[in-house]
């Protein structure tokens, strides 16, 4: 969202999480795009906590590690962040161009953010009249602390990387799925279950009609593993990653099963809290899910039970082009569900809205 400069050039998608550091690189061409690097490097436990850059420098390291170990010459970078790090508010106003709005964002944008305008970076997307009052228009606004940008952009910078474009993960992830999958007019939600933070962000074409981060996801297994289970953190996180995808039983899957039926829950409300304001064509009837936690044993199946619908997993790599003597499928599809944001990212170029 946030458009540091206005020249069109490629860059390289990091997406620095709570657990871990994804990269995604794409080679844009006439029929769509081709993948030329796509990796993930762990991060020690809390050097992020709540987005906030606790080890600035391990981050910094494994940015760079990362970069030189795959050979990658650019240096330009699409980053994002999510959760307390970033306002989000669908607003209506006057109707107006988007011209007249960059000039009055400012002061419009005061009402619904609680700090000093001075202090912020403010985006928007027009999303189309108000259905209730053809004079005004419904806005999407974003905005995030400069602080919270320049900590991020320093980390890379001490990698010898440059922001460049600073987006959003909902928003990253939304890219990616319209990238590969053809969602038409239906209303969809895109669900993105991180190690801290958890986005759901319900799309209609390349609209964003809601959006909301909700601080919980992959960490609650491991600390509910660690809680009932009387293991240390670094051996619940072992169990939790080895459980991923098997067949459950015992009392592993017992406490893995009661945090997948917390999670879902959670997600049944903000389902339920956006259909209950929706008109009946734009209720949600279909659902996506990736991130860390998308292949974790039951989770997609307790979100189907709650929702009523299937649920299914979003695959970054669907319709991205690569050469099989570079890269494993079976590992694509592996880790698919986790770069997501990374390949929403790799598709930016600087000076987008």
């Amino acid at each position: 969202m946030f458009g540091l400069f206005n020249k069109k050039k490629d860059l390289v998608g990091i997406d620095i999480g709570s657990s871990s550091v994804k990269l995604v690189q794409l080679l844009p061409g006439k029929d769509g795009y081709q993948l030329v690097n796509a990796a993930i490097v762990p991060l020690p436990p809390e050097a992020i906590v709540d987005n906030s850059l606790m080890d600035p420098a391990a981050v910094a390291e494994a940015v760079k590690n990362l970069v030189a170990s795959l050979g990658v010459k650019t240096r330009e970078v699409a980053c994002s962040i999510s959760g307390n790090a970033v306002i989000i508010r669908k607003i209506q106003l006057q109707a107006m161009s988007s011209e007249e709005l960059e000039d009055q964002i400012g002061w419009e944008a005061e009402q619904y953010i609680p700090f000093d305008i001075k202090d912020v970076h403010i985006d928007f997307q027009i999303l189309g009249p108000d259905p209730f009052d053809p004079a005004r228009m419904q806005v999407l606004l974003v905005a995030s602390k400069k602080e919270i940008i320049n900590d991020y952009s320093a980390v890379l910078a001490d990698a010898g990387m440059q922001l460049r474009v600073m987006d959003v993960d909902a928003f990253a992830v939304q890219n990616a799925f319209e990238l590969n999958y053809d969602g038409g007019e239906d209303v969809h939600a895109l669900i993105n279950v991180g190690a801290g933070v958890m986005n759901i962000n319900v799309v209609k074409g390349e609209l964003s009609l809601f959006t909301r981060d909700v601080q919980l996801g992959g960490n609650q297994y491991t600390e509910e593993i660690q809680k009932q289970l009387g293991v240390d953190a670094h051996e619940a996180e072992q169990m939790k990653l080895l459980a991923a995808g098997q067949q459950p039983s015992g009392p592993l899957f017992e406490v893995i099963a009661r945090v997948s039926e917390s999670l879902a829950q959670e997600i049944r409300r903000s389902v339920d809290f956006y259909n209950s304001s929706a008109a009946g064509e734009e209720r949600i009837v279909r659902v996506s899910m990736c991130g860390g936690c998308a292949k974790m044993t039951g989770l997609r199946e307790a979100v189907a039970e709650k929702l009523g619908m299937e649920v299914a997993l979003l695959n970054p790599f669907e319709r991205i082009k690569y050469s099989e003597k570079d890269f494993d499928p079976e590992y694509l599809q592996e880790i698919g569900p986790m770069m997501a944001v990374g390949v929403g990212l790799a598709i930016r170029r600087v000076g987008d809205k």
